[in-house]
């Protein structure tokens, strides 16, 4: 099998982050892909480190994302070299998505969900994110530099270079825009993972018959009972025109048996 090129195995890889979406696919594939070169684990890190410091904000969040993706996977095939390398580097990661300037305050909900879910997993330690959470509460304001809107009139929605210009305002409008849309897919996907069933049907199904007891003679008295009991319930709350009604149905069964009778 022929090695592949350093440079083109890069090049591809920060390509495949810089398009990283809210799609789970993208993620996964841009981890595996991590994995398959896995003997360039360095570089790739480094490389990983390089696109949150350059790439847009949205685009940072995606990465968060994808940083869930990875870790998980490298430490299901115990490949810890991806793990300690982000351990080590996890604070540069928090302050390249949510910057101290505030311009990522739209992406500190994203660092605590994605840290939350790697405490989870045991990649990082409770400590480690209690600490990093002391910098996130300085930084999760509502004065979000990053994606002011330009229709406030406010001069901290032009661009840093201090020209105020029109295109720069259309582009923040623009990453406003996919960020929602991002962001509702996200939560459209989280829903249907809520209602996720594990394994196969005959899995789940063979599951809940091997965690219920046989039915017995105790199973058959509990259910007269509850019958029972649920039919003078019924009977108790039913309303006052159904009663008329049941009431009035009898007396014209007694009176039709009575004028057959008299015949």
């Amino acid at each position: 099998m022929a090695t592949a090129d350093p440079f083109e195995v890069r090049m591809r890889f920060s390509s495949q982050l810089q398009h990283l979406n809210a799609s789970t696919t993208s993620a996964q594939k841009a981890a595996q892909y991590a994995l398959k070169y896995k003997d360039m684990d360095e570089d790739l890190h480094s490389c990983i480190l390089e696109q949150l410091e350059k790439t847009s904000m949205n685009t940072r969040a995606n990465i968060m994302y994808f940083l869930e993706h990875l870790l998980e996977m490298a430490s299901k095939e115990r490949q810890n070299d991806y793990v300690r390398m982000m351990q080590r580097d996890i604070l540069r990661v928090v302050d390249a998505v949510c910057p101290e300037d505030g311009s990522g305050a739209a992406n500190v909900k994203v660092v605590r969900k994605v840290l939350q879910g790697l405490m989870t997993k045991s990649v990082l330690l409770e400590q480690t994110v209690i600490e990093i959470e002391g910098c996130l509460k300085e930084r999760d304001t509502s004065a979000d530099l990053g994606f002011s809107s330009p229709a406030n009139g406010d001069d901290t929605s032009r661009s840093r270079n201090g020209n105020g210009n029109s295109t720069a305002n259309r582009l923040d409008k623009r990453q406003i825009e996919q960020r929602i849309e991002e962001d509702r897919e996200r939560h459209k996907r989280m829903r249907e993972s809520m209602w996720a069933v594990p394994g196969s049907l005959e899995e789940e199904a063979m599951k809940i018959y091997e965690e219920t007891s046989e039915y017995g003679e105790d199973d058959e008295t509990f259910g007269r009972e509850e019958r029972e009991e649920f039919l003078r319930e019924a009977e108790a709350n039913k309303c006052d025109h159904i009663r008329a009604k049941e009431a009035a149905e009898a007396a014209a069964v007694v009176a039709g048996g009575n004028g057959t009778s008299s015949h």
